[in-house]
């Protein structure tokens, strides 16, 4: 038997029982009758002597309270929600606060429980209107608006249920962020997908939840195209790439960016992990490898006059792109420093991809809290701002 009606029950035929001493006898006898039903569990049999009682003509106000207290006691366990509502109304003033929130808990539950959900979501409104603190009601109500159509309703104490679990410190429940996304998919509500998802990678960082999160930021009107390769990037970091044609464009996209390094990088993985190699397209991906050598190779023969010529230009931009190289080459301490005399030297072509690929440096050296320091500095409508968001999010569970 659920604890909640034993409960109810107790304390209503403990508070009837205790006004039954004023009672006629034909209306005290079935009275007392429900009550010994009710103390057995047979709540329907208990209702039927409560409507016995209920049928006495000329009854007091005293006895109307009783009847109604036990009918709602009966209900309750009978799981009769329309006839424990109607008897909560009738009697609910003379029930002390905590007998009161208890019966409607139990008539909350009740409607739950027979997927009446537009009633049971009414009762635990109602019952923390009336000071109810459960948290496990409250995700039921939540439950019960997003069932019965209120998906409105339910995103918002959703969005409000994670908030909070963040200003105390705790991971939101994934099931109920997933909750949220759902709701939010069908109400078309952008923001609130995107806060959901961006609550998906940071606490639970599944590689379906990435290649969604990526998928939509690159559908946005205003995405640029020349952020593909940085969001090829992450979506190579956060494992959520794995589509032969993403490895081959991003080592193409590495290559004329003047990163040979990381091209050769992507290649290797893509190898590695039997996604490039293999299939129709064998031969070609063989044939990119070989030109991702073959310019590696041609650029190490310059590399010095290079940096050289960077070193000397009033412009920032080669500094950036030379020093980003040679992180993926492994000289990470060196490529950073080079990186930021580029920035610092200015006359910079598109100053903010500058500083997202600095972040993006800082975070294959290891430096994690210097990326998360620079990534807040990165700003733009195109995309920009956007996508270093989410490599901030990266960044924070980052090893």
């Amino acid at each position: 038997m659920n604890r909640l009606i034993v409960a109810v029950g107790a304390a209503l035929v403990f508070g009837a029982a205790h006004g039954q001493g004023g009672l006629r006898p034909d209306v005290g006898k079935p009275l007392q009758a429900a009550e010994a039903l009710i103390k057995s569990g047979k709540f329907r049999e208990a209702l039927a002597k409560v409507r016995e009682a209920d049928a006495v003509g000329g009854k007091t106000a005293a006895e109307s309270t009783m009847i109604e207290r036990m009918r709602l006691a009966a209900a309750s366990g009978a799981g009769d929600a329309d006839t424990a509502a109607r008897a909560f109304d009738a009697v609910g003033g003379s029930l002390s606060g905590a007998d009161r929130l208890r019966a409607i808990e139990s008539i909350a539950g009740s409607y739950y429980r027979a997927k009446e959900y537009a009633k049971a979501q009414q009762w635990y409104a109602r019952y923390f209107k009336e000071g109810g603190t459960s948290s496990a009601n409250r995700t039921l109500m939540i439950q019960t608006q997003y069932l019965s159509g209120d998906l409105a309703g339910a995103s918002r104490e959703l969005i409000a249920e994670i908030q909070g679990a963040e200003r105390n410190g705790a991971a939101p429940a994934e099931d109920r962020i997933n909750l949220l996304m759902n709701a939010a998919v069908r109400l078309k509500d952008v923001n609130a997908e995107s806060f959901a998802l961006e609550r998906l990678v940071m606490y639970y960082p599944k590689k379906e939840y990435w290649v969604s999160l990526l998928n939509r930021l690159q559908r946005k009107p205003n995405f640029s195209d020349r952020l593909s390769l940085d969001t090829y990037r992450l979506s190579l970091a956060t494992g959520s790439m794995s589509a032969a044609a993403d490895y081959s464009e991003m080592a193409q996209l590495a290559l004329q960016a003047g990163s040979g390094a990381e091209a050769r990088q992507v290649i290797d993985k893509g190898f590695a992990a039997s996604v490039l190699g293999t299939g129709p397209e064998a031969g070609r991906h063989k044939r990119l490898r070989d030109l991702v050598n073959k310019r590696i190779d041609e650029a190490k023969k310059t590399a010095a006059d290079d940096e050289k010529a960077a070193l000397a230009a009033k412009q920032g931009n080669d500094l950036v792109a030379i020093g980003m190289n040679q992180v993926y080459e492994g000289q990470k301490v060196e490529g950073v420093q080079l990186m930021q005399q580029g920035i610092a030297k200015g006359g910079l072509k598109r100053p903010e991809d500058a500083k997202l690929h600095l972040a993006i440096a800082q975070l294959v050296a290891g430096d994690n809290a210097k990326a998360q320091s620079t990534l807040k500095t990165v700003s733009g409508n195109d995309g920009i701002g956007d996508l270093a968001r989410l490599w901030a999010l990266y960044a924070r569970r980052a090893k």
